[in-house]
């Protein structure tokens, strides 16, 4: 199993409609996407993290150049953002 993990700096004003965004693509997310397992919206006070499962390292990279990736959620997400979100991408052991 493979993760990938995106971290978001959004203003506490902004978090509802950043949670909605993630509501609006997290089925298309796990209907769709090749090797999509689960997606998890994660708050704490410094920034919002989303969650990722997959099957495979490969699968989370593919997903971070997929159009559901690059224009539906990037373009949803980017007049909410402070700063460019951080993706990293981990491999269960």
């Amino acid at each position: 199993m493979a993760y990938l993990e995106i971290t978001l700096r959004v203003d506490p004003a902004d978090r509802a409609a950043a949670a909605a965004v993630y509501a609006k693509y997290k089925s298309p997310f796990l209907d769709t996407v090749p090797g999509a397992i689960s997606k998890e919206l994660l708050v704490r006070d410094e920034d919002v993290q989303v969650l990722h499962g997959f099957r495979a390292v490969a699968d989370a990279q593919a997903y971070l150049e997929s159009d559901l990736f690059t224009r539906d959620v990037t373009g949803g997400l980017s007049p909410l953002l402070k700063a460019a979100p951080e993706a990293r991408v981990y491999d269960s052991v």
